[in-house]
């Protein structure tokens, strides 16, 4: 084992062990022992699903694919890796039918494929992935391939297939995620709990300048809102320090915390940051709450969210524009850099529009009359809510599971500190016992 010391600031080292290859690895979506923002006293409105996840909407199922190896210099093909791939399933691996979609994007600095159709139609017939930036390509591919070996109706499709960045911690000029990897996301998805921090496509992510990646949420209506659920996963990768809310309080400025990027040790020749000065070592660096104005506001968010609920088209994607609502309370302004793309589905109206995946397509067949269900638009504001409030929640989830990470040429991000964050909720009196 490989032990270093991580400094993110004065008062706070953490111990980091971690074994100097990391191979790529399978993730069961059932095994996850991180803490969730609730186990660390954080409050939230509503009331979550049993799992508190996007898999609390029945059939939904997720899976992942990680990939973590190598240390030290960066060189583009060989590493170091901190990737992977993130597969959602509206109906689970073994549903083929379509669900109703829409979609919205708060700033379009990012990348989510299959959204002409999806605006076109309203429908959806894929599985829905996340990844890196520059894998986006091959996991598209993937995804018609795993179509096709199960038998999928329909001659073609367009796969949904969105993207975060994760230049820092990973070597992704490298394009290190392959097709088989994301066979094995697709293949291992399942519903129950599921991983959070750093996992699938989350791996290398960053979020608000602490360690990010995947978060997930749920809420579950009142009976006289209809009792529908509500999943929401995001995969975390924007933000500035200082912008982060949790609670409603602005916790980094309170925190003693590094917030000038830093290496763990430097290379020869240096490590140089975006300003072209040598990157400080951790533990060296000024501690101050102030932003530094040079920071990139680079950086994405991707927002899927799940119901249960009878919607048509036009509603989810009213339900996909509620997203930023939630992001804002963590803090977000969807700054120029920053590719923030949200995806809403319904597993509802089974049957209704199977899109290109209709068996008949390109041959003569008979118009059938399809009766839908729908609410009316005065009973979404339930909804509304659920999806303000688990966007927040699985935000503030990315970050607390999420553990320090170092990257290529010995970059640190830190895990967001929860002793700090303890503390300044509970001297703002809004920690939960």
């Amino acid at each position: 084992m490989h032990c270093v010391r991580i400094f993110a600031g004065v008062a706070l080292a953490s111990l980091l062990c971690e074994p100097t290859l990391l191979l790529a690895r399978g993730d069961s979506a059932h095994s996850a022992a991180e803490p969730r923002a609730r186990d660390i006293g954080i409050p939230f409105d509503g009331t979550t699903g049993t799992f508190n996840a996007i898999t609390d909407v029945a059939g939904v199922e997720v899976g992942y694919k990680t990939l973590i190896s190598g240390e030290g210099k960066l060189i583009i093909g060989k590493g170091p890796v901190r990737t992977g791939v993130t597969a959602i399933l509206p109906r689970g691996k073994e549903g083929k039918a379509g669900v109703f979609a829409g979609f919205f994007s708060g700033n379009g600095n990012g990348d989510m494929t299959g959204t002409h159709w999806i605006e076109e139609s309203g429908v959806l017939e894929t599985p829905i992935l996340i990844t890196n930036t520059n894998s986006v390509g091959i996991v598209r591919d993937a995804a018609i391939a795993w179509m096709v070996q199960r038998n999928q109706p329909g001659d073609f499709w367009y796969p949904v297939v969105a993207e975060t960045a994760d230049w820092l911690l990973n070597d992704i000029k490298g394009q290190h995620v392959t097709a088989q990897d994301a066979l094995d996301a697709l293949n291992s998805a399942a519903g129950g709990r599921i991983q959070e921090g750093n996992v699938g496509g989350g791996t290398g992510m960053i979020c608000n300048g602490f360690k990010g990646g995947t978060g997930t949420a749920s809420r579950i209506l009142d009976a006289q809102s209809g009792g529908y659920t509500v999943g929401v996963l995001a995969q975390c990768n924007y933000g500035r320090p200082p912008q982060l809310r949790i609670a409603g309080i602005p916790v980094v400025r309170e925190m003693n915390v590094q917030q000038r990027r830093c290496v763990q040790r430097q290379l020869s020749p240096p490590t140089l940051d975006s300003d072209g000065k040598v990157a400080p070592v951790c533990g060296t660096a000024v501690v101050s709450a102030a932003e530094d104005p040079r920071t990139r506001d680079v950086g994405s968010i991707i927002v899927v969210v799940a119901t249960d609920a009878p919607l048509t088209p036009d509603q989810l994607k009213r339900l996909a524009r509620r997203v930023p609502l939630g992001l804002g309370r963590a803090g977000a302004i969807e700054m120029n850099g920053s590719g923030d793309i949200f995806l809403a589905f319904s597993t509802a109206n089974l049957g209704a529009d199977e899109g290109n995946s209709d068996a008949d397509t390109g041959k003569p067949h008979t118009a059938k009359d399809v009766a839908l269900r729908r609410l009316a638009s005065w009973e979404m504001d339930p909804l509304f809510a659920a999806v303000t409030q688990a966007t927040e929640e699985a935000v503030d989830n990315a970050l607390i599971a999420a553990k320090t990470m170092i990257g290529p040429n010995y970059w640190v991000v830190p895990a967001l500190p929860h002793d700090q964050l303890q503390a300044i909720l509970l001297k703002h009196g809004v920690l939960k016992n």
